[in-house]
């Protein structure tokens, strides 16, 4: 899982698209991918995003348990969507005052 994970996000950060990374589902297009892997029976998923020219934040990891159905759970979302808004804070905070400098 790791490989492929760190591979999808080595390629973001030179403006390129893992084959296995697909836009998340109610984040508007594709700013916010996932990675889905499989490794001895178990479901990861790495969600990341590529809004912000200057840096790819990962905003969650995690195993997916439940056997029912291929939707993220609704926890996960809002997590990802507050950190999101973190990264959203974090990009402009790092990145408005390096350019008034």
């Amino acid at each position: 899982m790791k490989d492929a994970t760190g591979y999808a996000l080595y390629l973001a950060q030179w403006g390129d698209k893992h084959r296995h990374a697909r836009p998340l589902k109610g984040f508007g297009g594709a700013g916010v991918l996932e990675v889905i892997e499989d490794h001895d029976g178990d479901t990861y998923r790495t969600v990341y995003t590529v809004r912000y020219e200057r840096a790819v934040y990962v905003l969650h990891a995690f195993q997916k348990k439940s056997k029912r159905g291929i939707a993220t759970p609704a926890r996960e979302i809002e997590r990802v969507r507050a950190r999101l808004r973190q990264a959203e804070e974090h990009h402009t905070a790092m990145f408005t005052r390096e350019t008034r400098t």
